[in-house]
């Protein structure tokens, strides 16, 4: 099963509230009362979104939590790369050299095509759209080339 952490989860959670009201600095505290999760999860999935430059923070009594840039500009493969590190659904398909069985492996390029799909919906959501109250429309079929049955079976 593909799952995302906990904490992945949170993390888009907090940015859709933030997105929700984007022209104003949002405070950790008051950001964990929002959404209903403990304090110290909220602070620490912050950090985490500051350092991945998609939430800036601003210190003092008007400070608090902002987008970096625009929702519609940030996707929720950001959020997951933030939270996770590269989307992908082997360690072959998410960086070349990784594996020790790659010059034997029948299948590693169906799984970067598989990867590079799951890449390419993610990237077609945006943080607009986790925002929204209304559920988006995603396309049905994705941009994959289809793969040959009598290579598979050659």
């Amino acid at each position: 099963m593909l799952k995302l952490s906990r904490l992945t989860d949170y993390a888009a959670v907090v940015m859709a509230q933030i997105a929700r009201h984007p022209n104003k600095p949002h405070a950790a505290a008051e950001l964990a009362e929002a959404v209903q999760l403990p304090h110290p999860t909220v602070s620490k999935t912050l950090k985490m979104l500051v350092k991945a430059d998609l939430l800036v923070s601003q210190r003092g009594a008007q400070g608090g939590y902002q987008l970096a840039r625009s929702a519609s500009s940030i996707t929720a493969a950001d959020i997951i790369t933030a939270m996770e590190g590269p989307v992908a659904v082997t360690t072959c398909s998410q960086a070349e050299g990784e594996c020790e069985l790659a010059s034997t492996c029948g299948v590693s390029d169906n799984w970067q095509r598989v990867s590079m799909a799951i890449r390419t919906l993610l990237e077609s959501v945006t943080l607009a759209h986790l925002a929204a109250t209304t559920p988006i429309k995603l396309p049905v079929q994705l941009p994959i080339q289809s793969i040959s049955v009598e290579a598979v079976s050659a």
